[in-house]
């Protein structure tokens, strides 16, 4: 196990400015970011172990790694709908928030109801987190049956009009992914795709021209068919 404050001063001496300048490039502009790359967090979290106190020390510390530590430390069995809704509202990056519904949220009870919730929202990063947790719900939850993901496509649809670049590609990645996780749900992916290809929309357009070039590949349907084989 290691302490809030061994873990900050490990960060902190692995700080690289120059990442950091390279990673708002790529939209990871929180205003702290240290410049650490992925593995040494991942590192430093593997040392850490799983401890929810700790997860929310890290969070309220504002530091861009710290924020990807806490998802990866914290213990998805003590996460409450408040703190989803807060980190949610703490959301500046795609990568903090991607990472966050990934490895932390879309393994809590609650991430299909806050999937639904948070397509809704008027923040950017927040609507993002609603079609991120779609993403990981259809990649990681084997268990689950088609009907919820053929919920998540009415969503799809009425959000696939919002032109922000972070919500406009969630929402692709939401229906790509739910599209891929069956052959029943790739039809139903593809039928929403065309639906969503014909509104009068630009993002729309895009969403759905991306969607379908991926949903009706050979590649995609040959895998398809093999899972159902199995």
């Amino acid at each position: 196990m290691m302490s809030y404050e061994r873990i900050l001063k490990e960060l902190q001496s692995l700080a690289n400015p120059g990442n950091a300048e390279g990673m708002a490039r790529y939209g990871i502009s929180s205003k702290k970011v240290l410049g650490l790359c992925m593995p040494d967090i991942e590192r430093i979290g593997k040392e850490a172990g799983r401890d929810h106190a700790l997860a929310l020390r890290l969070w309220d510390s504002g530091i861009y790694e710290a924020r990807i530590l806490a998802a990866l430390v914290d213990e998805p069995g003590r996460v409450t709908e408040a703190q989803m809704e807060e980190w949610a509202g703490d959301f500046d990056s795609w990568a903090v928030c991607d990472n966050t519904c990934m490895k932390l949220f879309g393994k809590t009870p609650f991430a299909y109801r806050k999937a639904a919730e948070w397509s809704s929202r008027t923040s950017e990063f927040e609507k993002r987190a609603g079609f991120a947790l779609m993403a990981t719900l259809s990649v990681h939850d084997k268990k689950a049956g088609d009907g919820a993901f053929i919920a998540f496509l009415g969503m799809i649809k009425r959000e696939s009009r919002d032109e922000r670049n972070y919500v406009r590609k969630a929402v692709n990645w939401a229906l790509r992914q739910i599209g891929k996780r069956s052959m029943e749900l790739n039809g139903e992916a593809i039928k929403a795709a065309e639906a969503i290809g014909r509104l009068d929309s630009k993002p729309a357009r895009w969403i759905a021209s991306d969607a379908l070039r991926e949903l009706r590949s050979q590649k995609v349907h040959e895998r398809l068919k093999k899972r159902q084989m199995d």
